[in-house]
Parts: C-alpha cells; structure tokens; sequence
C-alpha cells in the first residue's frame, strides 16, 4: 500500500446478496465498511504444515486443462488478459529493460521461495493466486521493508490497519513481516474488498489507497458499478499507477518464453517445515539443537525483532525451519518438549509502558528514537493522532523496551 497514511477501517460488512440489482444496490450502500474477521490458524499443532518451494517452477509449465480451469475460476485472470492498454505496456517497458534485469532476476530467485506461500494462503482463503505478484510492487518481496511513512513488510501494512486484521506488534514481534500472518491479513482485507466492489482492481486499488478514496472516485466519475480504467483519472496519483504496474509485473513473470530473464536464486531453502512452538525460545537455541547457523533461522523467523519467540499454550508462535529429517525432527521436538538440556528456558521482560509530556522542539522522530519500542506509526495509532504535529504539553503514550 503505497497511500497507507489514507486507509480506514470499519467494523460490518452486509453479506445478503439477491438479484444482481440487490447485488450492485449493496455493493455501494458497503463501500466505506470492511469487516475484521481473523483468518489465522492457531491449532495446537507441533509441525503444522510441509511446503515444497522447489515445486515453484512447475507452474510454469502447466497443462493446458489446468489453465482452462484456472480461468474458469479466476476473474482476476481474465482482467489481467484484457487489460493491455498504454499505461500497462509503459510498466512493461520499464521491467524489461536492460537496466531492469537484475532486479527482475532477483524478485525470481525470492519468488521461489515466497510464492508457493502466498499461493497456498490464497487457495485456503480463496483470494486469487494471481495476487502474489502485488508483493513485488509492495516490498520487492523483502519482509524487512518500510516505507516512507511506516508501512512494513512484505504486504506494507501500516501499524493501525495491521493492528484491525489482528497482527501482533510489539517490542518482541512484528507480524506484519512474517510471510504467513502478513498474506492472511492482506488476503482478508482483499476478499473482504472484494466482496464490496466485486472487482479485483478495484479491491486492489483500494488495498493501495483505501476504500475512502476508491469511494470518492466512483462517486466523482458518476458511473455505476464502474471498472477501475473508469475511475483511474479520479484517483490519487500513486493508485493511478499501481494497478497497471501490477497487471505488468505479473505479466512479465508469468511469461518467460517472452521475457527470459534467470532467476537470480537466493540461499533460502527449497523446502520448509512450519512448527507451532508453546513456550519462550531463542532463534539462536533452535538452530543449536538443529545444527545449523542461527543467520539461517533469523532469515525465515524475521517477524522476531529479538530474535526470540514469545509463545504459551494458549498463544502458540509459528517457527519456521529447513525441512527436518526424521531424526533431527526427534532432536527438536524433545527441546520443544523441554527434554533438552542444551539450553535453559528464555525469560522474557514485559514490554514497559510509559507517558512523555512533549517539550517544545520534540517531533515524533526524535521521540521514538529516545523511546526505543515505540516508532513513529506506533505513537500516531496509541494516541490518535492523524499527523505527526505535536505541541508542547501534550502528553504522549510510549513504549519502552
């Protein structure tokens, strides 16, 4: 999301649906309302889920009959087909050209790791799979990523919309850059937009700037139930761009008999295994136990800015590792298990709240440096500020590590 600063959420979302009158009749009366369901799995499980990432390349060389039937099944898919026009070939430049090499070379070579990911969330949660391709534009698939105004993570969120689709943020966590939580947020926020606009540029658009903005420009266009190329010039500048630089992203990734580029493959694994862990442990002890550098841990878990995990059995945390054979899979479930000796239990400090009264100077920057658990976008959602002007004798929440 590159309007974040812009984004706004309501609580209800009305689901009766009759005649395709009705339909468009409450597709607008839902416009400015997005309701906040949850789509986390939190089953007590130990090893939760085995994701072959080499199988990637596969999709490429799919069989006719499949495609066939991924078009029945994916109006986004046959959006994207008819959506050549200047604005989308203009972004196909761009990502063809020879000074564009490398950086596509490397979003192929992350793709085969993040991608087969983001496919199995959306195919749980029925948002098309096609969607993978706005975390290009989002991040450049890099879960470390923060915008200009505190958008972080793979899918951009911003600390008050992350905080609505139920993502942890705190001094020990920040899910908006854990491969998992992140996409099942941005998939619930896209399928409940969807639902709203019954079409997916819309939806993404109003990913990118919110469903205010999307709202004002079908309204100014005076067009019912209008496409996004209808409302496109009533847009805010970056959203006018986003859509055509997805549709041509995803274009030029899924055709490489067209745009041959080699993916440029990084040293994550090929293959993982996603464990649901119950008590406090440190990245560090787990690769000790498995045999492997820690580096390689904090890689996959980047979620944990203390490279520890804060986990109970009512509260379990998804740790992610290289596949695990038989019998170090044995080694790691006894330390999971606490039948381990090779490291004592981590104790972990509350995170301290506190109240600053601002002193004339103060802005927000400097005062989520002096205040190390507390940033920028953190201190605007704890006490409702809707700009970064603050004056002296205000009294601020913070955090503190």
């Amino acid at each position: 999301m590159l309007c974040k600063q812009t984004l706004a959420i309501a609580a209800s979302v009305l689901f009766c649906m009759t005649t395709s009158l009705g339909l468009a009749k409450e597709r607008t009366s839902k416009r400015d309302s997005i309701k906040t369901v949850i789509l986390k799995r939190t089953a007590p499980l130990k090893r939760i889920d085995t994701i072959s990432l080499s199988a990637h390349e596969k999709e490429l060389s799919s069989s006719p009959i499949r495609e066939i039937l991924k078009d029945q099944f994916s109006p986004l898919r046959k959006q994207l087909r008819e959506s050549h026009n200047a604005y989308v070939e203009a972004y196909i430049n761009k990502y063809t050209n020879q000074a564009f090499r490398a950086h596509l070379a490397k979003m192929k070579g992350l793709a085969a790791y993040y991608f087969p990911i983001f496919e199995k969330i959306f195919q749980e949660t029925n948002v098309p799979e096609e969607i993978k391709y706005l975390a290009i534009i989002e991040s450049s698939l890099n879960p470390h990523a923060v915008s200009r105004v505190g958008a972080t993570g793979p899918w951009q969120f911003m600390y008050a919309t992350a905080r609505g689709y139920g993502l942890k943020i705190n001094s020990y966590v920040d899910e908006r850059k854990d491969p998992f939580e992140a996409t099942y947020a941005a998939a619930n926020y896209l399928k409940q937009s969807y639902d709203i606009y019954g079409d997916w540029f819309l939806a993404i658009a109003s990913y990118n700037c919110g469903p205010g903005n999307v709202n004002r420009a079908i309204s100014r266009s005076g067009i019912d139930n209008p496409t996004f190329w209808d409302i496109q010039d009533y847009l805010p500048r970056e959203t006018r761009n986003y859509i055509p630089a997805f549709i041509a992203m995803s274009y030029v990734m899924s055709n490489p008999d067209l745009y041959p580029v080699e993916a440029n493959y990084s040293d994550l694994p090929t293959d993982i295994d996603v464990i649901l862990v119950d008590k406090n442990l440190s990245l560090s002890s787990i690769a000790k136990v498995l045999e492997i550098e820690p580096t390689e841990l904090y890689r996959l878990n980047p979620s944990y800015n203390k490279k520890v995990i804060q986990a109970d059995k009512l509260n379990p945390s998804r740790l992610i590792v290289p596949k695990v054979q038989s019998d170090e899979y044995a080694k790691l479930y006894s330390f999971l298990q606490g039948n381990s000796p090779a490291t004592s239990p981590v104790v972990l400090t509350a995170q301290n709240q506190d109240v600053y009264t601002v002193k004339k100077g103060d802005t927000l920057d400097a005062i989520s440096k002096r205040f190390k658990g507390s940033s920028v976008s953190s201190l605007k959602a704890m006490n409702n500020l809707r700009s970064n002007t603050i004056k002296p004798g205000m009294t601020l929440k913070v955090s503190q590590d």
